[in-house]
């Protein structure tokens, strides 16, 4: 998980949540509310529930982005624990409905905000500063509720005034990790996931009751005797992004890594089922339908976390993955077949390591230098539009001074990233734009535009078509989270890591109007 190896090397990128101290029982009054009308809104993590991030009643073009001017900033009041790194306002999408913005700071307080103001309607306060490194975080919005977690509870308000209306603090068993995920409702269920298991017990997969907090079902990620995770007593799989609700009655989810160093991939070489795979389950029951694995016997901690996303191709339903190894991968909904895959961003050579440690053929020796690095390629989630599919991936090469390390530490070159665009049908790059920065917000869809932002505190959109960068703004602070889009307004978490050529001031939502 991307928090294990940021805390190690201190480049102070840490996407971190916080935990939730007030534990109350299991329950409580189903939500009676009206529900806001989402319609139009950014009503899900990722936009809608086929996770496009595509900004469905955006006004902003390529004729008006220029005019984007600041409208208001909402200031956090979290800030990260002592010991940790500021990681910035968010790591996660704020979501809007009914001209509401709802975001999560990194103690796990949650805010309500109007959308045209900034003024705050209501907010939720826990003020439990950031201990560890779970992340990313954030809320959901559906029928009127907001829903959230911890890094062992979730939680569920009225989204028009902040009440408690349950808490479930009984979800997670020993050695079954923390919550550090943004969940995604649908169907009056929640569905989200847990990491940072000890031993071979791994993340799980879970689906709960929205009414009441109530747990349906749980999935185990990582299955069988692991004998590299168990070294460790670490945690290993579980998901830290969105996942996909599809259209069959399916639920899909990206898996992390094994998280073991290459002495231990290398010694006792383990496809470690269902790491750094996509795992499609039956939404109700969550039994399993199928999975792809991407990487087995993973040691370069290559998450395959990227919110996957609803598509069609030539006709079939299709589901769109990608993670930390650097390659997008196109798989059919109905049965995991690969359909084809795309390297992506910048790779040295060495993307069949865990292949060939798995088949006891492996070479390699320290100092090893990989890149991708354990920051990326594809650290954020993508979006699709049309026929194309838009990537942001992240270029910076890292060394593993020694083998018995379960991430690299030592930085091989210079941070940079790209933004590409992909032929939905064939997986072909048609065209690839070099950026001087990490690009941290996610590739976003508005018309005939994609936006992301640069860590070090810049917002850029691109042509659709060609890829050119048409617009380019200085941002307050740095940023490391997701971007929004709704209407006239893109909204942009501020206050990120701490660079030596960023700034470091509060943590803050920033709104951008175009007129």
């Amino acid at each position: 998980m991307p928090s294990r190896w940021l805390r190690r090397w201190r480049l102070g990128f840490a996407v971190a949540t916080s935990l939730l101290a007030a534990a109350c029982a299991a329950g409580g009054p189903t939500p009676t509310a009206t529900p806001p009308s989402t319609s139009g809104a950014w009503a899900y993590p990722n936009a809608d529930l086929a996770n496009t991030r595509g900004a469905p009643n955006s006004t902003i073009t390529s004729r008006n982005v220029t005019r984007l001017r600041q409208a208001w900033t909402f200031k956090l009041s979290g800030s990260a624990a002592a010991g940790v790194d500021r990681a910035g306002a968010l790591a996660m999408n704020p979501v809007v409905g009914d001209g509401v913005v709802y975001i999560q700071d990194l103690d796990a307080n949650v805010y309500a905000v109007a959308l045209t103001t900034g003024r705050l309607v209501w907010e939720h306060k826990v003020n439990t500063p950031v201990k560890s490194g779970p992340g990313p975080n954030g809320v959901a919005l559906a029928g009127g509720v907001v829903y959230g977690d911890s890094a062992f509870a979730v939680f569920a308000l009225d989204a028009r005034t902040g009440r408690t209306l349950w808490v479930d603090n009984h979800l997670l068993g020993a050695g079954q990790g923390s919550f550090e995920i943004q969940p995604q409702v649908a169907n009056h269920r929640v569905y989200l996931a847990s990491a940072y298991g000890s031993g071979h017990g791994g993340g799980v997969l879970l689906a709960l009751d929205a009414s009441t907090g109530r747990r349906l079902w749980t999935f185990d990620t990582v299955v069988g005797p692991a004998p590299g995770v168990e070294a460790l007593g670490l945690g290993s799989g579980g998901a830290w992004q969105t996942p996909l609700l599809g259209g069959d009655g399916s639920v899909t989810f990206g898996i992390g890594n094994p998280y073991q160093s290459p002495a231990s991939a290398i010694a006792h070489p383990s496809r470690q089922r269902y790491t750094d795979s996509e795992v499609n389950l039956d939404a109700s029951t969550g039994k399993l339908r199928w999975y792809y694995q991407a990487v087995p016997d993973d040691f370069k901690d290559y998450d395959m976390q990227a919110s996957p996303i609803a598509a069609i191709i030539d006709g079939g339903p299709a589901v769109i993955g990608g993670g930390k190894m650097g390659y997008v991968y196109a798989m059919s909904a109905r049965t995991g077949r690969l359909i084809w895959k795309t390297p992506v961003g910048e790779h040295n050579g060495h993307d069949d390591d865990s292949l060939k440690a798995l088949a006891h053929k492996s070479t390699v020796e320290a100092p090893l230098t990989i890149l991708p690095g354990s920051l990326g390629g594809i650290l954020t989630n993508m979006a699709l539009a049309g026929n194309r599919v838009y990537v942001a991936t992240t270029d910076l090469p890292l060394t593993y001074t020694s083998l018995s390390e379960p991430a690299p530490t030592k930085a091989a070159g210079r941070a940079s990233g790209e933004v590409e665009s992909l032929s939905l049908a064939t997986g072909q790059v048609e065209w690839d734009t070099k950026v001087s920065d990490l690009p941290f917000g996610a590739a976003t869809v508005s018309n005939d535009l994609v936006f992301t932002t640069l860590s070090k505190g810049v917002l850029i959109a691109l042509s659709r078509s060609t890829g050119a960068i048409v617009y380019r703004r200085r941002l307050p602070n740095t940023t490391n989270a997701p971007i929004a889009i709704a209407g006239n307004t893109v909204l942009v978490p501020a206050a990120g890591p701490r660079l030596p050529a960023g700034a470091d001031g509060p943590p803050q939502l920033v709104a951008y109007t175009a007129s």
